[in-house]
């Protein structure tokens, strides 16, 4: 089962920089990401997503390349091609892996404009590890899946405190 969860950072750059922390920590297996978003309020209201994996840009390109291989056989390429970005992209579109967009636009709506919100989908996590790479990042907890003593370790990972200041 995996666990979201939501950190709020006063920039974007913060988030970014966490993310890239994460993505790393993944590579030495002491984290598991389902995804990783950072939602960010622009000055006039909207939320803008940064997502890593684009499904709708990945289906087109294969799309259009499948295509335009099947098309070839028909000595239409061109035609091929653009029916297999269509519908690639369709497919994209209709496949959202992870974290449900319409959730993380609603929760980010939340944030004061300029900030930027983590959206963290983890299927597996050695906390203690974690929490001491990201200790003194500066975040926010806004909301998560664990129960209180992992979410209050993490909390006071972020924050800098000590481990067992978080266990008192």
């Amino acid at each position: 089962m995996a666990d979201l969860l939501v950190i709020e950072y006063p920039t974007e750059a913060q988030a970014e920089e966490v993310r890239r922390k994460l993505l790393a920590m993944q590579k030495e297996y002491l984290i598991e990401l389902g995804d990783a978003v950072v939602a960010v309020k622009q000055p006039d209201g909207n939320v803008k997503l940064n997502q890593l994996f684009q499904p709708v840009s990945s289906g087109a390109a294969s799309g259009a390349l499948w295509g335009a291989l099947i098309g070839m056989l028909f000595l239409m390429p061109l035609a091929g091609a653009a029916v297999g970005a269509a519908s690639g992209a369709l497919g994209g579109k209709l496949t959202d892996l992870g974290i449900n967009d319409a959730f993380m636009r609603d929760a980010a709506k939340t944030l004061q404009s300029g900030n930027a919100a983590l959206f963290l989908l983890i299927r597996k996590m050695t906390t203690d590890k974690v929490a001491a790479e990201l200790r003194g990042t500066g975040g926010t907890v806004l909301r998560s899946s664990f129960d209180e003593t992992k979410e209050a370790s993490l909390q006071a990972g972020l924050a800098g405190t000590p481990p067992a200041a978080a266990t008192g």
